[in-house]
């Protein structure tokens, strides 16, 4: 695998992408409850992006830069080394991408259930990031 773009970011910012994260989550529950199907699904992708950066940023002090969101789940297999937590969440992470451009660059529209789906992923990314930041007590 190539190696992506990625930033040096001090570890003490994890906790800035982690609130980035519970807004753009925030975000999707308010547009699933009011029936925003497509605003709910691109919020809860965005928050799992954002939930990812925290939790490399807090282990590695790093995030990926890479316009390729993929390379967020990459590098977020990378930081976890196997660990079967980490390689679990990469593939929800993975899973919500894949609808991601879908969603946001072709005609077909996002369901209720779509999005409630996507919610729940992107709420169980944020809460295990907030567990791995506060974790690494920063």
């Amino acid at each position: 695998m190539a190696r992506s773009k990625r930033v040096d970011v001090p570890r003490s910012q994890a906790r800035s992408y982690l609130e980035k994260a519970k807004q753009f989550l925030n975000a999707a529950k308010d547009a699933v409850g009011g029936s925003r199907h497509d605003a709910a699904m691109l919020a809860a992708i965005h928050a799992a992006i954002s939930a990812a950066d925290a939790v490399t940023v807090a282990l590695a002090g790093q995030r990926s830069a890479d316009p390729d969101h993929s390379r967020a789940v990459d590098l977020l297999d990378e930081v976890g080394a196997g660990a079967t937590e980490v390689t679990s969440h990469a593939r929800q992470l993975r899973q919500l991408l894949a609808t991601k451009n879908v969603v946001e660059y072709e005609s077909r529209r996002a369901t209720a259930r779509n999005a409630a789906d996507a919610v729940r992923r992107a709420d169980r990314l944020v809460a295990w990031a907030s567990s791995v930041v506060d974790a690494a007590r920063l």
